[in-house]
């Protein structure tokens, strides 16, 4: 763990002194419109503004934001009072528009992995106060379609938020056990059926899992379906805690009642300090 941690505090450094001349030779882009920004790592100030940030009041249980909050108390979705959530809350960077799925697409699916310290960057700042000690896991994928992907952009993800909060990662705490089709058009009960048995707990680290507190990793939350067979798996494993953090969550809904980033989060997302100065 020391080891990996080192090399990772060795490749980071080893990165900000490239980064001139990587500048010099790859002028940095707004990885949405292209217009020319000051970092590699970010968005324009046009582009920032058009994320959809969840708002308040919220969702005490799932943080689905809500048009309007009860008078006393803390309020709670129509969701969750009808089917009590097995999780933690929910940690939502953006909610699901086009501009979170253009970086989404770019990033699973045309291997834009320079998106990852962006995406992380927001995900982190999004995270609560954490009470305890907690681990980080990543959503798996299968090993033909890891094979065909070449990355799961899960660990990617993962591995930032470890960087920025300081918390250890276990890369393969869940296994993905059997190839599942897509989920997209599928009922609540066809989702379940499907990803029946396709989700387990890693053996090797049922030890390490067993009364943790878990965050699960994952880049877009649907239906919940994935997030919630992964909770299953954790929970017979005796995981305690677990909290889910992505980033980007469906939700059209609340997309009325979304916040948008604040225009100079560029200049946040490229400091080690970002993680404060966001939450500031």
């Amino acid at each position: 763990m020391e080891t990996r941690s080192f090399l990772g505090r060795l490749g980071h450094e080893v990165g900000e002194a490239l980064t001139p001349a990587v500048d010099l030779a790859f002028p940095p882009r707004c990885a949405l419109c292209g217009d020319a920004i000051a970092a590699q790592t970010g968005l324009c100030i046009d582009c920032w503004a058009t994320l959809a940030v969840p708002g308040e009041p919220s969702c005490r249980l799932c943080q689905r934001p809500l048009a309007t909050g009860p008078l006393d108390g803390e309020p709670v979705c129509a969701p969750c009072l009808a089917d009590a959530p097995r999780h933690n809350g929910i940690a939502a960077a953006t909610l699901y528009n086009e501009s979170s799925r253009q970086l989404v697409l770019s990033f699973k699916h045309g291997r834009r992995l320079g998106l990852a310290p962006v995406l992380a960057r927001l995900m982190a700042a999004r995270l609560p106060t954490l009470e305890g000690n907690w681990i980080l896991i990543p959503v798996p994928l299968h090993r033909l379609r890891l094979w065909k992907r070449g990355y799961n952009q899960a660990v990617l993800l993962a591995s930032g938020i470890a960087r920025l909060r300081g918390l250890p990662l276990l890369r393969e705490g869940l296994i993905r056990r059997k190839s599942t089709p897509s989920l997209g058009g599928l009922g609540k009960r066809a989702r379940a059926k499907v990803l029946t048995g396709a989700l387990a707990v890693n053996k090797h680290h049922s030890e390490t899992i067993r009364g943790a507190n878990i965050i699960l990793v994952d880049d877009v939350l649907t239906s919940g379906a994935t997030s919630d067979a992964c909770i299953k798996a954790l929970k017979k494993a005796g995981a305690n805690k677990i909290m889910v953090s992505c980033f980007a969550r469906v939700m059209d809904e609340a997309l009325d009642n979304a916040h948008h980033a604040a225009p100079n989060t560029d200049l946040l997302l490229n400091s080690d300090t970002a993680y404060e100065n966001a939450r500031g």
